[in-house]
This record gives C-alpha cells, structure tokens and sequence, in this order.
C-alpha cells in the first residue's frame, strides 16, 4: 500500500468516457515523482483499481483527486462509483470512519435498525478465487445486549474466521453503516509529547482547586486538549477536572497507605475492586505492567460499570480493549480482591438469614465448603434433595453472565454421577488444576453443602481463559456445549460420549445436534421423535449406547425455534438406533431382519421407532401396491441369534432423562429429574433474585416443581391444547425453552 498513491475520479475524464466518476485509480510512487519532477503533469497515466487491463490510462489531473491508502480501501468497500463519489464527498464521515479502532463501541446499521456493538476487525474480507475487484476495508462488529442475535454471520466470511463471536451476533459492513456511540473519541488525533511528567493513572496528587490544596487520586491525564488537564478522583467523595499545571505527587508525608491486603494472589483475569471517589467500583485485571513513564506496577482494569475513562488506552498506547469508559488504569497495590465474593456467607447471615415454613435456614451460611471438598462425594440422592438443595442460596451462585456454566454444572453433577470419571481420571499436569477446581471447589460442596460460591465458578473460568480457550471465558455468554466440549475433550480429554456411525465410518462427538428436513410431519413432537427423525434424515446410527446422551434441541439461542412446544421423553429407546445387535420386527415382536427406510415416513405406520421387520411381515406388509417399490436394508445380527430353533429374550436398551437445559431470553436455567417418582422434578436459577445493586451478589434458588410430572401424565391431546401461559409454576419454561436434553445409561452411574 505505501508504494502506490491513490485517486478518485471526480468527474469523467475527456478521452476515457467509460471511466465513471467514483472509480478508484492508483500509481506507484516513483512513477509519480518522475511525472512531477520537472512540472506539474497535465494528466496521469494512472491504472483503474480491480482491474484486469494491463494498461494504464492517461487521465486529466483536473479529473482526479488524491486519496490516503485508509480512505481508498474504505471506498473501495461500496458497492458502485456513483455511491464511492457521494460519500468521497461526506469528507467528515471519511474522516471518522478512519478514526475507527477494534474494540470501539458503535452503531451499524442492519436494514432499517441501528444495532449496538464493538469493532472487532477491520480489513478486507476474502473473496472467491479470481474475483475482482478487491473487496476493500470491511468493519467487523460484534453485536450487544439486546441486539445480540440480530446479526447475519458469526465472524466467518467464504470460511475462514475473521473474529469469534456466537451465532448471528455479527455484522460485516463498510463504513457508511457504522457509526461510532461517541464521534469525539473517534476522531483522528496526532501524537504529542507527553506532558504528564511524573503524575499517571492510580498516582496520588496535591492539586489546587478552589483556592486551595487539596488530594486525591488520578483516574486520567486528557492531553488532547489545548490546556492539558487530570480528572482526579477526590478524598471528598467527587471527580474534579483540573490543569495539569495545578497538579503535583503527593509528598511521602501525605500518601494514603497501600491496601493491607497483599496483592500476590492477583494476577490477570482476578475479579477485584477499587475504591473511586463514586464509591466502590468492580472489575476484572486485563492487563498488569509497568508503563513507560511510571516506576510502579499498574492494573488495567475493565470495569463492570462505565465508572473509567478510556477504551484500554493509557496515553495514546493501546493495552488491552474493552468497551468505551469501562477501563481504568491504577496502581496494583490500590486494587483488592472482590469482596462480593470472598465472604458470602457473611452476606447471608447478615442480609439473606430466612427461614422458611419450617424454619430451616434457607441461606447456606456454613462457610466450610468455601475452603474445598477433598475425596469423593456421591450426588445428591432423592432422599437428601428437600434437606440439601431446595432453598434460597442454594445450588451454584451466578456472576457476570455464568448462567450457561452454571445451569450445566448443575445439571451433570447435582443428582446424577454419570460423568464423574471425568472428575477422578489422570489428566496432564497443566490441566489438573482445572480438574481439582472442578471437584474440590464445586461439585463436592454441591453435594455436601448444597450451595457453590459464584467466586469458584468465577476461578474455573480464570483457568479456562488463562488456558488460552477464549478471551472472553471471564466475560461473555458461551454456549453450553461449547463449554462442556472444552472441559470433556480439551481438558480432561475424556473419551467421546457418542459414536456415530454413518455408511460403515465411525464419528465420534461430545454433543448430538438435532437436525430436521422442512418436510417432517411433526407438531408436537418428543424428544424420541425428534431423534429418530433426525437419525433417519442423516442416514445416521449409534455404533454403541452412549453412557450419557447430551441432545441440542433444533433451535438457535432465543432467535429461533422450530417447535413451540417439545415434550420430554422421560426414557430414550435407543435400541432401533444401534446399528449392530438384534433387533425386534415392530409388528410381531419376532427377530428382525430388516429395516425400510421408506416405511419411515409412511402416514399407516406410527410416527415413533424404525421400521424394521422379519422376513414374514416383511413380505406382507410389501404386498400393498404402494410398498412393493421399497427396497430392505438388512440388519447387522450377530450369528447365533440366526440359529434355528432356540429362542432368544430381546432386552432393549434405554436412557433415562436426567436433566433440561432451557433458554429464554439469554438466560439459562435447568430442571432436574431427581428420582423415579412422576414429581420428582426440581427447578435450579443462578440468577432468580439480587441483594444490592452493582455493589451486590446474585441469589440462586433451587425448588420443587412437581407441576412438571402432572403435565407429562397427559396425553398427547391433552399436552396440545394446554395454553403454555396458563400453565403452572414453571412448567411452561420446560415444554417451551427446552435448549439441551441430557440423558443417562443407568448402567455407566458411578453411583446408584
């Protein structure tokens, strides 16, 4: 880019009409400099941009005008010259547009909605093989809040990843869509020297204000103004902005004392708290080091609330990215570990102590479990839900978007043990101290106390982005799977849980997908009939019976749902999905020895099971005209199951449901199907209240919804003409926003 330079045709020149006005040209810099050495050339012999003549065109220099490299790849994004040439002439909305950083909060426009989000690339995006011309600067955004799910691509163009972000929450889009929240911060600014000398960020300072001396600590030195200045966070509780010349360090006599509490324990990633002059402020260290100019370590901090001054810059130099005015920048001595978080127990015997009917405290006030559980711990059986489990401050404490962590561990661990090899196998030496966080700190205090500290969820979500996962595991909303495929498979590398096979080739997963045609027949269906139907469309079959079978409903977060409603199967029968081993003819009950995949579909036949057969009622039920086209595929069946004359008892293979993941509107929560009894069912919210506000902690609450086994007892008319909002307690969340089904095989229980 540095050796061209590059111009826009203003108007169509007079010997090349068929150049239009709005077309990018470019010229390489020494040609350009032997054109004007003498005099100022007359016209250019100039190359049009994205295209494939070889030859260049002269063009009147009156026709053209000069370009930066920034501004002709920012055009070069629109789609015409007509529309390049209107916004060449919008020179301030060029100029911002080049005044755009990653990590910048803006607006893009998404058909005739302005969205919220951050820049996350900027560039070219890839193009097909040989396709021109160049595509130019595209903006990346990463939608937020609520506007989350309105995006069209997930950070992935002609497939190759441009920036990570979940399912249609970004946008690709040229400059004239975005703009910024706030245009001053974007404006292009030149590097001055440095006035601040020896006051930065988290320095403490005697400045005169108000005809006096006073002190407080700096939050940001603003160089951009005419007049430097420090906004400074008072000891009278306040913000003052004052002149950088009014401004000196605190002299040793007057500095305030350091924390007591000793640092040594934070480090990137650890949830702290800082004290400003608004009052106590929250946040995560993102970045820690000492900046050129200052001779004490620093914190970058991002705060949970708007209370800093930058993006992540600390004097014109980019340190980390966050949104704008959420960084904060201080000495690492003034910050101290959350202390929403290192005493919740305090916090319920002095603002939570409730009792209930009983008069049973609900709170969870034993702090034992905080120290770590060592050993093995059976879950909770159905038995001990009532006494251990149900209450307020009870299951897994929510914080900063953890809900998907937090309902999936609740769900594998509390009641069930089927996946707790994964808790006791060897493990690499780097990843044990996830595996011992996972055991020590959660699932064993779940199972004894009842109650996990939201700061050890907090911790295996440090470890898992210190690992190198994801940037954001400390952040950011994940999808279940795609945390429980990190802990399974990248983790604690435990043995895949589904072997599929499809056309003789065996795939394993962690997760199953399910996946229909437009075409089903299905209304209301169950979780039985979405399975088969989805085994069948995708020609697939179960090598093995999984020990746990982890089923995603056909839907996309809060954005899409093929079906309103899903009705639980409270027991998956998985055994016309093997693809090896004896199998029962559905009309007989005899050995089956062949399957019809075109009877699948059949409006006669049952929507539930495979249609598999033996060779008698195979015959028969091909008789029919319309069947006699169909063509068997036989079945794989071991060889003494094909010996005359000796009777066979044909066992089938069934899981038993043991959990629901549900999703509505970002927030996820599960039920639990305890015992074997219609209404043993429990409903666990990380987040179901608050005490506080941003200075407070989440309430989780697990309770009994027996509601949930009456529904199931209904039949299938009866479940259809149910009205989801009259529906009682919180059995409309479980028919409704069913997201993930996870089923067991009793057989593969640690414990039973």
């Amino acid at each position: 880019m540095t050796s061209q330079l590059y111009f826009i045709v203003t108007r169509t020149p007079e010997y090349h009409r068929h150049v239009s006005p709005g077309r990018i040209c470019h010229i390489s810099e020494a040609r350009h400099r032997s054109l004007t050495k003498k005099s100022a050339p007359t016209k250019l012999s100039v190359y049009l941009w994205g295209s494939s003549d070889v030859w260049d065109r002269e063009i009147e220099a009156g026709s053209l005008e000069e370009l930066s490299a920034e501004e002709a790849e920012l055009l070069q994004a629109l789609p015409d010259d007509p529309e390049r040439l209107k916004w060449f002439r919008e020179r301030e909305s060029l100029q911002a547009a080049r005044g755009l950083a990653v990590g910048t909060a803006v607006t893009v426009l998404q058909g005739k909605e302005w969205l919220r989000g951050i820049v996350r690339f900027i560039g070219r995006t890839p193009t097909l093989p040989y396709a021109a011309p160049p595509p130019g600067w595209f903006f990346g955004i990463e939608l937020q809040g609520e506007d989350r799910g309105k995006g069209d691509t997930d950070g992935i163009c002609q497939n190759k990843t441009l920036f990570p972000c979940a399912k249609d929450c970004g946008i690709f889009a040229p400059f004239t869509r975005v703009r910024p929240v706030v245009p001053s911060s974007l404006s292009p600014s030149s590097p001055k020297h440095s006035q601040t000398g020896a006051v930065a960020p988290g320095d403490r300072v005697t400045y005169f204000f108000h005809d006096k001396w006073q002190h407080g600590m700096v939050l940001h030195v603003k160089e951009e103004d005419a007049e430097p200045c420090v906004r400074i966070s008072t000891d009278t509780n306040d913000e003052v902005d004052v002149p950088l010349h009014t401004v000196a360090p605190e002299s040793k006599g007057t500095e305030t004392p350091p924390v007591e509490k000793d640092t040594a324990d934070l480090s990137l990633s650890s949830v702290v708290e800082v004290s400003l002059a608004k009052g106590t402020s929250y946040g995560i260290i993102r970045w820690i080091g000492t900046p050129l100019g200052c001779v004490e370590t620093m914190a970058g901090l991002e705060l949970d609330e708007p209370d800093g001054v930058s993006d992540g810059t600390f004097k014109s130099e980019r340190l980390f990215h966050c949104a704008p005015r959420k960084a904060l920048f201080v000495k690492l001595r003034s910050c101290r570990p959350d202390s929403r978080f290192q005493s919740t127990s305090a916090h319920c015997s002095e603002k939570m102590l409730e009792t209930d009917a009983s008069g049973q405290d609900n709170t969870g006030g034993d702090s034992e479990h905080s120290t770590g559980m060592l050993g093995t711990v059976p879950p909770i059986s159905t038995e001990q839900v009532n006494h251990i489990l149900i209450g307020r401050m009870k299951g897994i404490q929510g914080h900063y978007n953890s809900c998907y962590m937090d309902a999936a561990l609740f769900s594998l661990f509390s009641c069930s043990s089927v996946l707790d090899a994964m808790l006791f196998k060897p493990t690499e030496p780097q990843d044990s101290p996830i595996q011992s966080t996972l055991l020590n700190d959660i699932v064993n205090p779940l199972r004894t106390k009842g109650f996990v500290e939201g700061r050890h969820i907090m911790k295996l979500r440090q470890q898992l982005q210190n690992h190198g996962y994801s940037k954001s595991f400390t952040t950011d909303e994940k999808d279940p799977e795609e945390f429980l495929t990190v802990i399974m498979h990248h983790i604690l590398a435990l043995d895949p849980l589904l072997k599929l096979s499809l056309g003789g080739k065996v795939q394993e997963s962690y997760c199953y997908q399910i996946f229909l045609d437009q075409n089903h027949s299905l209304v209301l269906p169950t979780v039985q009939q979405l399975l088969e139907h989805s085994f069948h469309n995708a020609g697939l079959k179960l090598a093995e019976v999984p020990p746990c079978f982890i089923l995603q409903m056909p839907r996309f977060g809060k954005k899409f749902k093929m079906f309103d409603r899903i009705i639980p199967s409270l027991e998956l029968d998985v055994t016309n999905l093997l693809s090896e081993g004896p199998q029962q003819c559905m009309l007989c009950g005899d050995l089956a020895q062949a399957e019809c995949t075109d009877c699948f579909k059949d409006p006669i036949f049952s929507q539930t099971g495979f249609k598999i057969f033996c060779q008698k009622c195979w015959s028969q039920v091909h008789a029919h005209p319309q069947r006699r086209s169909h063509q068997p595929v036989a079945l794989d069946i071991p060889k003494g199951y094909l010996s005359h004359g000796v009777t066979h008892t044909l066992i089938r293979d069934k899981l038993e449901l043991f959990a629901v993941l549900c999703i509505e509107t970002s927030h996820y929560v599960s039920f639990i199907k305890h015992g074997p009894n219609s209404q043993d069912w429990i409903f666990f919210d990380s987040m179901a209240d608050r005490q506080g506000e941003k200075d407070g902690f989440n309430i989780p609450e697990v309770h009994a919804c027996p509601e949930v086994g009456t529904y199931l007892e209904m039949s299938p008319t009866e479940l259809a003409n149910q009205v989801p909002r009259d529906m009682k307690g919180v059995a409309k969340r479980l028919f409704c926003d069913a997201y993930m089904y996870l089923y067991q095989s009793p057989n593969m229980c640690l414990y039973r």
